[in-house]
């Protein structure tokens, strides 16, 4: 009888003031794309500030199992080298445990002209399904089967000179469909993409391997097709992540003396930092790449609605709801993104917050007193507010099932603890 797989938990004393300076890692969500587009060539490729993240580890193994050598140049630099023997496939032990994996189908479609690849796993924030994926595919020439949860894409000839229209702006959708165009004859334009900075760190990767992109950043992106071996070996480094600078941002309006925030791109996240200081936040921008955050005792609310890039992210929303918890009043957070993204209301409710939920709105009732409980992680972005509401929180609280957590933030612990936090991870 196989044994019980121990897990890790988190455990916060709230209510610790905060002080001191957070360097934010390399981001995830441009780091998962930009693996995977390696598979576009056989030559070396060195990437800088690869975050050392669950997601990242589940994407090497990956790319092993295709047939890529990783090498760990040191904690965020890797070298990645072609072996002989390339696989086809993506197996579904690899790829249920993350979402992203399905960015795989791009590049071996554009490459070799078949990937057999199961169905993605990952978040449980719905449904998110691949049907824009599989349309732009089969505009570009491919056949599709779906067969015993894989999806089969091949092709004999790639068709030059086409313009797809995604009918919505899917970050992944857009991803796959650029990797697969960068060798077909011709202009393929893609029209209605996302343009979110993982997007335009992409196409900047690709371009400085030798691909030809333009219009990077807006919603039309015009791809001509080069030859394969015109590809050439390149060091890139990924830009900071975005959401985890949102993270600490919020952390130190809401729990700090002062924070200084290091190593982001403040262009990335404008939205977000004008909704920052409409609460009445103070930020002082250091410079282009620093900000020092001030801890808010009166926080006005604030509301906000999820929309694509640039507007407010998704990836915000629960940390969002943490901070109006301890706003003067009430504010209304509406997830226009995803259909179920609210799974950390129950956990933060028990923690003592007043919300309503109705359809794909919360009602946040503020300012209320949070106190410590035992509470479970449900996504990645849902771990990150439970750990804001646990430092803000009274007392004790334990948060478990925070491999969650470990998909998109590195070492968050370890920062925490630097800035003053008195955060645990212990087992299960």
């Amino acid at each position: 009888m196989q044994g019980k797989k121990i897990l890790d938990k988190l455990i916060i004393k709230g209510q610790n003031l905060l002080n001191g300076e957070v360097e934010i890692s390399g981001s995830k969500n441009a780091s998962l794309p930009i693996l995977f587009a390696t598979l576009l060539t056989d030559k070396d490729i060195i990437l800088n500030n690869v975050p050392n993240l669950r997601d990242v580890t589940l994407s090497i193994k990956l790319l092993e199992y295709i047939g890529k050598k990783i090498e760990y140049l040191n904690n965020n630099k890797i070298l990645i080298r072609q072996l002989s023997n390339i696989k086809y496939d993506a197996p579904y032990d690899l790829v249920r445990q993350m979402r992203a994996s399905v960015l795989i189908i791009g590049p071996m479609f554009a490459r070799y002209k078949k990937a057999l690849v199961s169905l993605p796993g990952g978040c449980a924030i719905g449904i998110r399904p691949i049907n824009l994926h599989l349309e732009g595919l089969k505009e570009l020439g491919a056949d599709i089967d779906l067969v015993n949860g894989y999806v089969s894409v091949f092709c004999k000839n790639f068709l030059s000179n086409k313009i797809i229209k995604l009918k919505y702006p899917s970050v992944g959708a857009t991803e796959n469909l650029i990797m697969s165009s960068i060798f077909i004859e011709g202009k393929t334009v893609i029209e209605n993409v996302a343009k979110e900075p993982e997007i335009i760190d992409l196409c900047n990767f690709l371009n400085k391997m030798g691909a030809i992109i333009k219009g990077i950043g807006t919603s039309k992106i015009e791809i001509f097709g080069v030859k394969k071996e015109n590809l050439k070996s390149i060091e890139y480094t990924i830009i900071p992540d975005r959401i985890e600078a949102g993270t600490f941002i919020i952390l130190g309006a809401l729990a700090s003396e002062s924070l200084v925030i290091k190593n982001f791109e403040a262009g990335h996240i404008e939205k977000f930092l004008e909704k920052v200081e409409a609460t009445e936040t103070k930020i002082e921008k250091l410079s282009k790449n620093i900000l020092k955050v001030y801890g808010n005792k009166n926080i006005k609310p604030v509301s906000i609605e999820t929309s694509p890039y640039p507007g407010f992210p998704t990836d915000m929303q629960a940390q969002w709801m943490v901070f109006m918890t301890q706003a003067e009043g009430k504010s209304i957070i509406k997830e226009n993104i995803f259909e179920n993204r609210f799974m950390h209301v129950a956990e933060m409710m028990r923690l003592g917050a007043n919300l309503e939920i109705k359809n794909n709105t919360v009602l946040v009732n503020g300012k209320t007193e949070l106190k410590g409980a035992n509470v479970m992680a449900t996504d990645l972005r849902a771990s990150a507010a439970l750990v804001l509401a646990g430092l803000v929180a009274s007392g004790k609280t334990e948060i478990s099932r925070i491999y969650h957590l470990d998909r998109g933030y590195e070492a968050i612990e370890k920062k925490m603890t630097k800035i003053n936090a008195k955060i645990f991870r212990v087992k299960e």
